[in-house]
């Protein structure tokens, strides 16, 4: 069922509520929508209540006036959530939808989560003041200040759709079909590109570092080989949650930054496994 949900500050987010059972709420990345998570949708449904969430502006939602920050977007998938009674769920982010689950974490603490399954996103994706070498590989940081401050302005000119084109080539693997592709690509555009390259500075300025020694919950760290996500960064975060799960896609299984839809099979056969575990 396709629902919508005004939040306290006005914005509406449309999201997907199909299934019985245990929560499962998946929250996609950035730019991207909960359609990406259409496999997991389909076939996760059927054990689970599915709860797939476009944050605002994103996918199905409507642009919104104002709010493009993580700690925003935690906010509105915690009134989500308490609009529809759900205590605790299993909760699944994906790239920047992980960022938002710990900022939720941050602010609210782990009562909400039965498990936790975070897909491909670094502890920080800017290189944060002070950092050594080997503290930004283990951070999974992409670039410095500078270059965020760059791919923002070009994501708002004029070469911003081409930009956002280049972006998403180095998420994907080289065997992607193009109609996929193609279709990645235009869930992307629907993003206001104002309201995006502001939410793509808000989400890669932030260090989550302190974060991960915080989650008590079971929890599945999901990275891929050929990911534009360095995987050691997944490792490292594995390394800081006690009693976390870690797997690493190769390319043959998806393994960039889509695996869920490039090779939704494999993916959905490691996720039941990790849910089916008491």
């Amino acid at each position: 069922m396709q629902k919508n949900f005004t939040t306290s500050d006005g914005a509406v987010l449309a999201y997907t509520d199909v299934g019985q059972g245990p929560a499962l709420v998946m929250l996609p990345g950035w730019s991207q929508s909960a359609a990406m998570f259409r496999h997991q949708i389909e076939h996760f449904s059927a054990t689970h209540r599915v709860v797939a969430v476009d944050f605002r502006g994103h996918g199905r939602s409507p642009d919104a006036a104002r709010g493009f920050r993580i700690f925003r977007f935690a906010a509105d998938i915690m009134e989500l959530m308490k609009h529809e009674k759900i205590q605790n769920a299993t909760m699944l982010g994906w790239s920047m939808g992980a960022s938002v689950l710990w900022a939720m974490i941050d602010i609210f603490g782990t009562s909400f989560i039965n498990k936790l399954i975070l897909i491909d996103e670094p502890a920080t994706v800017m290189r944060q003041a002070g950092m050594s070498d080997e503290d930004i590989l283990n951070a999974g940081a992409l670039f410095d200040a500078a270059t965020m401050i760059a791919i923002a302005e070009q994501i708002k000119g004029a070469e911003g759709a081409a930009a956002r084109g280049a972006f998403l080539d180095g998420m994907i693997t080289k065997g992607i079909p193009e109609d996929l592709k193609a279709w990645l690509l235009q869930e992307n555009l629907r993003v206001n590109a104002v309201h995006i390259a502001d939410l793509f500075v808000d989400h890669c300025s932030i260090d989550w570092s302190d974060i991960f020694t915080r989650i008590d919950r079971p929890t599945l760290v999901i990275g891929g080989r050929v990911s534009h996500v360095n995987p050691r960064s997944q490792e490292w975060i594995h390394a800081q949650i006690k009693g976390s799960q870690l797997v690493i896609f190769e390319e043959t299984d998806g393994g960039a930054h889509f695996s869920f839809i490039e090779a939704p099979a494999r993916f959905n056969e490691v996720l039941a496994g990790f849910l089916a575990e008491q």
